[in-house]
């Protein structure tokens, strides 16, 4: 038995009937590299042989009688494989387009919470003599690295798989209301024994804010609900839109080495260049900079292997008030550094330590409250959307002997918020998974069509700089003029389980 921490519990907390607090990916694998060809069952077999390394995949929640406290994870004394992976046939013509309108129907649904926080579906049908799989994981269970980090123990480094070695995984009992609010209270104890360090802490956080406040050499990133409001910043609905880009990360790290910036400032870039054409076309580009959240890791090398959550965020502008995208870049980087900074005065830890205090009941009715209500509609946005970069791994994996091709990753989106940019590096390419609200964004593809637009005008940028990198912008996909009430993409069956 082992107790959410905070942070992990606040995301079962902010789940709403429309606001599903998962996290997925969507990859694609070449089944031409399996041996004997593609099978089902191997994949299945696959993720089965893997479960003791991945404890998320094999723990479910109990909850805390009165939810006197957060939940806690135990080894689930039922669990059925059956239940978790599943298999459909994707529509032809089997491109990424029908992958990502079935990703985006398995993201729509919530985890059922009576079993361990995790589905796989493998799709069948791609093209190419290529399968997909979608891996849809809650939230409370692991951040973007502890992501990266279950790659690790599902995939292998080569076609020929490897040796499995785990210790056998305990039986466990479901505990009793009495063991559960005994070992409830005796961490509730604890937590008060650590109340005054934190309070320390957080008033040398607050004076370190108002000092770098009062030094005008000292950068800033954004600021909270200064954001403007576009038309994906509204309450949100179950329904789901998903679609896919990539660029190439050689090129990436080149624009980065000829302008100064970092790798997250140039993603950053794209994305913003990405939305202003994409809002531009619908008429809605604010005059001032929208503004995204971008989460950060504050795992320290000791708990690399541990799961959960260990994340912060940083409020930085997108400059997409601004014309020129070299510009538009420097704003950014200033932007994110500045950001940082802010973070380093508040104290990396800050937020993690206070979500310790969420309280279950109170927390959890606010969110439903809020959702239920559509007061995302009735105050300035928090922020405009969600931006998290992920790095993944420079070298090939395999699923069951299937070389993976690509990777999307999709993050949650909330009210107030309803378009997350999700990305991450595989190999030689920086693959973005975009998620949207489909009744605030009917039109994903639309954006994803226009990272590459986005790509080249940065490229552009960089040449003044290293003229090796020169290469006209490529024109925009799609041009067509876009109203929030434009009709939405053919739906196609829910997908049930074969």
């Amino acid at each position: 038995m082992e107790r959410l921490s905070g942070m992990d519990a606040t995301f079962l907390y902010l789940e709403t009937p429309a606001g599903h607090m998962h996290v997925a990916m969507t990859g694609i694998y070449d089944a031409s590299t399996m041996a004997g060809g593609y099978s089902f069952d191997k994949v299945r077999a696959t993720i089965e042989e893997r479960l003791p390394l991945v404890p998320p995949f094999r723990r479910r929640l109990v909850e805390v009688p009165f939810q006197f406290h957060h939940p806690v994870w135990i080894e689930d004394p039922d669990f059925d494989l059956d239940h978790h992976v599943h298999r459909v046939t994707c529509p032809a013509p089997g491109g990424r387009r029908e992958l990502a309108r079935l990703a985006a129907q398995i993201a729509s649904e919530p985890l059922d919470r009576s079993h361990p926080l995790w589905e796989a579906w493998v799709i069948e049908g791609l093209k190419h003599d290529r399968f997909g799989l979608v891996v849809k994981v809650h939230h409370a269970t692991i951040d973007g690295s502890g992501g990266a980090e279950l790659m690790t123990a599902l995939f292998d480094l080569s076609a020929d798989g490897r040796e499995i070695d785990f210790d056998p995984v305990p039986v466990e009992h479901v505990p009793s209301d009495v063991e559960l609010l005994s070992y409830a209270a005796l961490s509730k104890a604890r937590r008060f024994g650590d109340a005054f360090g934190l309070i320390g802490r957080t008033a040398q956080s607050v004076n370190n804010v108002i000092t770098g406040i009062r030094n005008p050499e000292r950068r800033h990133g954004a600021v909270p609900l200064t954001a403007p409001r576009t038309p994906f910043n509204a309450s949100i609905t179950p329904d789901r839109s998903v679609s896919f880009a990539r660029v190439p990360l050689d090129e990436t790290k080149a624009i980065k080495a000829a302008l100064g910036v970092k790798v997250n400032d140039v993603v950053l870039a794209i994305c913003s260049g990405t939305l202003r054409h994409y809002l531009e076309g619908l008429g809605a580009l604010p005059e001032e900079s929208l503004m995204a959240v971008c989460p950060v890791s504050v795992r320290t090398e000791d708990e690399r292997n541990t799961q959960g959550n260990k994340v912060s965020a940083m409020f930085t502008s997108l400059a997409t008030d601004v014309d020129d995208p070299f510009e538009r870049i420097q704003t950014i980087a200033n932007s994110t550094a500045g950001a940082k900074e802010d973070q380093n005065a508040i104290g990396a830890r800050t937020l993690t330590d206070w979500a310790e205090w969420a309280t279950p009941r109170t927390f959890g009715l606010a969110a439903r409250l809020y959702s239920s209500m559509n007061l995302a509609n009735s105050h300035r946005p928090i922020h405009n959307l969600v931006i998290s970069n992920v790095p993944g791994p420079d070298f090939p994996l395999y699923m069951a002997g299937a070389e993976m091709v690509a990777t999307y990753p999709m993050g949650p989106i909330m009210d107030g918020a309803g378009l997350n940019i999700t990305v991450m590096s595989y190999r030689n390419s920086i693959d973005f998974g975009f998620l949207a609200c489909t009744d605030l964004v009917p039109d994903v593809w639309d954006l994803a069509d226009a990272v590459g637009h986005a790509f080249e005008e940065i490229k552009a940028a960089a040449a003044t700089r290293d003229p090796t990198l020169v290469k006209r912008p490529a024109p925009v996909t799609s041009t067509r003029k876009h109203t929030p009430s434009a009709q939405h993409p053919p739906t196609t069956q829910h997908v049930s389980p074969n």
